[in-house]
């Protein structure tokens, strides 16, 4: 009888035991599984800020590009028309300059001219006649996107008009050498989402033809 008794304590202390150990597996499986799910998240993170990083590079790429292309598009219709209009000696494209309101200072839904658009005028007036060729100046009026695409027309049109007046009284370069047209909101350089894009955007540009 008392040997039955020492036996069946024993099972019950084993089964005690196993349930104990059962119990101590289970947690360590929990921390580790927390453990495993902390890190997936992190992971997932870490992966989603890559791809986000990675998209923002994409973006910038494609609107480079972008304006790399509209730049040699805008500059060819100029020398089409240019050809077209028996402006040129030549037919030839010589070179263009890129006033944006990064450095011209042209602000949203205006075309006056800031003190620093008229100093980069003058420097590039200056260099028309210090290369003393006969050449014909395309004016191009640029915008944002901001607005209707009519009233982006008119203000593109009234920076490069604008411009064009300056270089003739200022610059001293003839109206005849002179043409102006507006683009608009319609040939971006840069993306019109952000604000630094729409700065660049908000541009005249200067295609010297000869």
């Amino acid at each position: 009888m008392k040997i039955r008794t020492v036996t069946l304590a024993l099972a019950c202390a084993a089964l005690l035991g196993g349930c104990a150990t059962k119990d101590y597996v289970n947690e360590q499986i929990a921390s580790v599984n927390k453990r495993i799910d902390s890190q997936q998240a992190d992971t997932s993170g870490k992966l989603s800020q890559t791809a986000s990083l990675y998209e923002g590079l994409e973006n910038r790429v494609n609107s480079q590009q972008t304006a790399l292309e509209g730049v040699s598009r805008t500059a060819q219709e100029a020398l089409d028309r240019a050809t077209a209009a028996g402006k040129l000696a030549e037919g030839k494209f010589l070179y263009e300059t890129v006033l944006t309101s990064q450095v011209a200072n042209f602000k949203p839904d205006a075309s006056e001219l800031s003190d620093e658009t008229k100093k980069a005028l003058d420097d590039f007036a200056a260099k028309v006649k210090a290369d003393n060729k006969n050449v014909f100046i395309e004016i191009q009026g640029h915008t944002d996107s901001i607005g209707t695409p009519a009233a982006n027309l008119a203000l593109g049109q009234a920076r490069a008009e604008a411009v064009r007046r300056y270089l003739a009284v200022k610059g001293g370069i003839a109206l005849h050498r002179m043409s102006v047209i507006s683009y608009g909101e319609s040939a971006p350089v840069a993306n019109n989402m952000y604000r630094p894009g729409r700065a660049e955007n908000r541009r005249v540009t200067l295609v010297v033809l000869q």
